[in-house]
């Protein structure tokens, strides 16, 4: 072990763990304001109950991600200064675009919302969760154009003086193809969680909450339930897109999704496969006929290329001395990881607004512990494709500019190293505690009660507090 396997090691585990908040805070933010709108245009006051009760989820998850997400900028310049310098011009660009626009335009809009129930007309006071939730999206945008350059550089010409990148388009850079899928599937992926949490939440307390908060936890299983139904068909969609934008620019991924050695024509999928460890012997496997080619290009028929060919070619191109090919065993089974968990969501959702359809309130005890998984099962499948999608890129921190080897800090020693692994491993495990026991807390405490409209002279009076509605 060196200070490279163990940058790698923290830069990874920090990231996995940061993105356990991100797609809720993504999801709960616009389905938050949904509730909101409906509210808006109903008055029922169901929705304003929902909306303050998933409100006040989402500002905990909210908080905890961006204490997780500080860290990962200083990594950059702690770990992986020479991948810093390489790269900062460009990658630096979008950091700065997401803090100084996205990020800004979300947290000055939640705390609007946050402290202006009572004193913002109620349309004024609308518009800044909507603005507090286009600002998580666009934030997500950017850093997903970030670690696309990381997939696929454009937008950028090589300094033969300073041996960096210098960004020479930022539309190249923003219309990044595989930007352009990854953002829906990534987007849909945050819906899907957001959703499944709902559905876990609201039947939890339709089997034992207060009667009478089950007719509007009933609307909340019925609601999230429906999302993460619609959700995983986007995922799905969008994931069909982004494996074709995959293949043509990283076909070595590809190949290792399927442990595909050797280049194939009318190429399958396998479900699952008995032997070697690196897949290159097999004793059985399930596999679905022609279906890798159809991911990769769209036609059944089409030649997917294989390790042992782009192992070649990369070596041609790129030099000899590395072998091209990610670990095999990390990429073919995050890649099925997380579409099973995927779709293990997608088919608990159902189940739920199965019980719950025509006014039911299910007393299947089982459904109730399955249904509980439902958070989980989502932020599983984000967790996988991440993984998949990291890991698949490897040897490349650049993909065919930089090797991962040559962008970590050389003045950082192993037991440096070791030091700040250990110590934000042991952080992060805490904040976890924090985290899950909050959400718990809240989660459990049901409905809020609802103050009682402030008349106008009230509204107008400047010496009131603002209200904290949490």
């Amino acid at each position: 072990m060196d200070a490279l396997d163990v940058a790698r090691w923290q830069f990874g585990v920090t990231t996995v763990y940061h993105f356990l908040f991100v797609p809720l805070t993504i999801g709960l933010s616009l389905l938050v304001a949904i509730m909101q709108t409906v509210w808006y245009r109903t008055r029922d006051e169901k929705w304003l109950r929902l909306t303050k009760f998933f409100g006040k989820l989402f500002l905990i998850n909210f908080a905890m991600g961006i204490v997780t997400g500080i860290v990962q900028e200083f990594q950059f310049g702690m770990n992986w200064s020479d991948y810093s310098r390489f790269v900062g011009d460009v990658f630096g660009s979008l950091l700065a675009i997401e803090a100084l626009v996205a990020f800004f335009l979300e947290s000055t809009f939640l705390g609007l919302w946050i402290f202006g129930w009572e004193k913002l007309p109620k349309r004024i006071h609308l518009a800044t969760i909507w603005a507090a939730s286009i600002g998580t999206i666009l934030s997500m945008y950017f850093i997903l154009a970030a670690n696309s350059f990381m997939q696929n550089p454009v937008g950028f010409h090589l300094n033969p003086d300073t041996g960096r990148a210098e960004l020479n388009s930022i539309g190249a850079l923003l219309t990044n193809k595989v930007t352009l899928v990854t953002f829906p599937h990534t987007f849909f992926g945050a819906l899907m969680t957001a959703g499944g949490l709902i559905v876990a939440v609201a039947l939890w307390h339709l089997y034992r909450g207060r009667e009478e908060q089950k007719d509007t936890f009933r609307t909340a299983v019925t609601f999230g339930g429906w999302v993460t139904l619609i959700a995983t068909a986007g995922v799905l969609i969008s994931g069909d897109f982004q494996g074709k934008i995959m293949t043509e620019v990283q076909p070595m991924k590809m190949a290792a999704a399927e442990g595909l050695y050797e280049t194939t024509s009318s190429a399958p999928l396998s479900i699952l496969t008995i032997g070697s460890l690196d897949g290159s012997r097999e004793v059985f496997a399930i596999t679905v006929p022609n279906l890798l080619s159809w991911l990769g290009k769209g036609d059944i028929h089409a030649e997917i290329e294989g390790i042992n060919n782009l192992q070649e070619q990369y070596t041609a191109q790129y030099g000899a001395g590395v072998n091209y090919a990610p670990i095999i065993p990390v990429t073919y089974w995050s890649f099925r990881m997380m579409i099973f968990f995927g779709l293990a969501a997608a088919g608990v959702a159902l189940l739920a607004l199965w019980f719950t359809r025509g006014g039911r309130t299910p007393t299947y005890k089982p459904l109730l512990w399955l249904t509980l998984t439902l958070p989980l099962l989502p932020l599983a499948a984000n967790s996988f494709g991440w993984i998949f999608t990291e890991m698949g890129r490897q040897p490349w921190i650049v993909f065919g500019e930089m090797l991962t080897r040559d962008g970590v800090s050389r003045s950082v020693s192993l037991a440096e190293v070791l030091t700040s692994f250990t110590t934000f491993t042991l952080l992060y495990a805490a904040l976890a505690v924090v985290e899950v026991k909050l959400l718990l807390k809240y989660a459990k405490a049901g409905l809020p009660e609802l103050d009682p409209e402030p008349t106008d002279d009230e509204k107008n009076d400047d010496s009131r507090p603002l209200a904290f509605a949490y």
